[in-house]
């Protein structure tokens, strides 16, 4: 039997299928077996996995489920168009990714909250052992198991510029960020943030001299990004100012780097968004006792270069990195700076991490493989709990198999939880009753792949040490 006959056979007479076109007969039986047909698309033999993440992709596409750009929104907040102030949540689903956005659906549902993105960065595709064609088969297939309708907004986060080894061969490094590009576009990431931040040069004398690096690759990557834009879709693209833990953006560092870019770019649609500094890290600060550290977020830089990048630029605002750690009436105030967007990360890790329902055992399996296999991350400071805490993400990619194959009860209860974090999330966010809006403004056309006749190779992981998440 081949590998479309071997999946269609447990999904019954739920789909139909001409040539290479699918078409849903019965969405409620499909959705409750939706479950197996994304377990192969992340874990069956090569031929399988490449024919079920097809599956998923033209399935969705029948049920007018389709990845996205968040472009035009961005554009029209950038023109003043939209005046309900509103913060886009980026969500990096880490662990358990189907769980996760079968959470996240499930709390969009409940809030009509329709502007909300998910995403992965370059390092955390290789940590947690999700390319990006899995993890759009995840997300999709969470998406149809819900009963979600609309467009769905992916995004590749930090696709950066490792510094080291930029100063040692700068076009390999500019290569293997192209490649990344291609390979995300090609499985449906219409989203992508550049970050060439890690390139400014603070002990250059003048503002253009330190953001030269950072802008010019800047406008080279979006240039292959624009190469490879499927028909109809402008990719929304994000820049970067000012690295997350260094110092934070000013007023100057914006125009000096949209100046740049612009002269770069040569003209063409550029970035509808940019990255600054306020004064968080990434995974935030964590102290002896395993607890986290108050973080002080300067509030007003966000609000000033949000205000600059819509007023100067036409773009949708300032980009918040390393939010999720922070207390929650925190959240909130993003909406009241005008942030146009925030990425969330570390805090559903670290639920899913303490959660009870994960088995103590399967924890202690992980933590042990950390102690042996990260061990030359351990600080001489660091106490147990630092250690584990800051390392524990590298794990996440080892014990996948195992954390998917917990059985449905205690999945169950972890998206239960998963789901009320993200409602919260969304209601602080302000991004409930955004489904309006986001079908007033995007458009999601239709993008259809071929049946695969060959499989594909596996990619060897990127080099990724020392990469934001």
């Amino acid at each position: 039997m081949d590998a479309l006959a071997a999946l269609l056979q447990p999904l019954g007479g739920t789909l139909r299928i001409t040539g290479e076109k699918v078409t849903v007969l019965d969405e409620s039986s499909l959705r409750d077996r939706m479950d197996r047909l994304v377990r192969e698309a992340v874990f069956g033999d090569r031929s399988t996995r490449d024919v079920a993440r097809w599956l998923i992709w033209e399935i969705a596409q029948d049920l007018e489920i389709r990845p996205a750009s968040i472009h035009e929104l961005y554009l029209a907040r950038g023109r003043g168009e939209i005046s309900r102030p509103f913060t886009v949540p980026a969500l990096n689903l880490r662990m358990l990714a189907y769980d996760s956005a079968r959470a996240a659906f499930r709390a969009s549902l409940g809030l009509k909250a329709a502007a909300m993105i998910f995403e992965i960065a370059r390092s955390e595709i290789a940590y947690t052992d999700q390319r990006p064609a899995e993890y759009v088969s995840a997300v999709l297939a969470a998406a149809i198991r819900e009963g979600f309708r609309g467009p769905v907004f992916i995004q590749g986060d930090h696709f950066q510029a490792s510094a080291k080894r930029y100063a040692v061969d700068p076009e390999a490094e500019r290569k293997a960020i192209r490649e990344l590009i291609a390979e995300s576009i090609d499985a449906g990431f219409y989203n992508i943030d550049i970050d060439t931040s890690t390139l400014v040069d603070l002990t250059r004398p003048s503002l253009d001299e330190q953001q030269w690096a950072n802008y010019s690759l800047c406008a080279e990557l979006t240039r292959a990004i624009r190469q490879h834009e499927p028909e109809g879709i402008t990719i929304s693209v994000g820049g970067e100012i000012g690295e997350v833990g260094g110092k934070n953006s000013t007023p100057e560092d914006l125009r000096a780097f949209m100046g740049g870019y612009h002269r770069m770019l040569g003209g063409g649609v550029g970035i509808s968004k940019i990255s600054i500094q306020t004064g968080t890290s990434h995974g935030g600060v964590v102290l002896p006792d395993g607890t986290l550290a108050q973080v002080a977020i300067d509030f007003e830089v966000l609000r000033t270069l949000s205000e600059i990048a819509r007023r100067e630029y036409g773009m949708a605002g300032a980009v918040q990195h390393g939010a999720s750690t922070l207390p929650e009436q925190a959240f909130g105030k993003f909406v009241e700076a005008d942030c146009c967007e925030v990425h969330l990360a570390t805090a559903f890790q670290t639920m899913i991490f303490e959660h009870e329902m994960l088995p103590g055992e399967l924890r202690e399996q992980m933590y042990a493989w950390l102690r042996e296999n990260a061990a030359e991350e351990r600080k001489p400071q660091d106490t147990e709990a630092q250690f584990l805490y800051r390392t524990r993400k590298k794990a996440v990619g080892p014990f996948k198999r195992q954390a998917w194959e917990l059985p449905e009860e205690r999945r169950a209860a972890l998206r239960g939880s998963l789901e009320r974090v993200f409602a919260f999330l969304f209601e602080q966010l302000a991004v409930a009753d955004t489904s309006g809006l986001v079908r007033q403004y995007v458009r999601a056309p239709e993008v259809h792949r071929p049946l695969p006749t060959a499989t594909s190779e596996a990619r060897a992981a990127d080099g990724v040490e020392g990469l934001a998440d």
